[in-house]
């Protein structure tokens, strides 16, 4: 299993219902990944496909989304899929910010939204 490239998975209050959907018409390709998610959206997704490896991190404004950050710094995370809310203001706004940062620093492929989560997996499929 330590073999399989990982992808995190993250979305705002008012996207984790997408989120799950787009996981749940993905479920085959998703489940060629190790997912490390922030704990709603992991819990979300996991209740329309409980046979994912997903392993939940903190919420996000409670430090999920540095947790993920900090696996994209160590190289642990290969991919990243952030369904993000851009009407809704966020308290933790920084704690994104920071994470969007790393994964361009590290230079790892993010998807915002699921027209390019879409794209994203089926140029991953293989």
């Amino acid at each position: 299993m330590a073999d399989r490239k990982c992808l995190a998975l993250i979305a705002h209050d008012q996207k984790k219902d997408d989120l799950a959907a787009f996981a749940k018409a993905n479920e085959a390709v998703l489940s060629k990944w190790r997912i490390v998610a922030t704990g709603t959206t992991g819990g979300r997704v996991l209740d329309v496909c409980p046979g994912l490896d997903i392993v939940k991190l903190k919420s996000g404004p409670l430090g999920g989304d540095q947790q993920i950050g900090a696996l994209i710094a160590t190289g642990d995370v290969n991919c990243l899929i952030f369904f993000v809310d851009p009407l809704t203001a966020m308290p933790h706004d920084v704690d994104v910010k920071a994470l969007m940062r790393l994964a361009i620093v590290y230079d790892i492929p993010m998807a915002l939204n699921r027209a390019t989560a879409e794209q994203l997996i089926d140029f991953r499929r293989n």
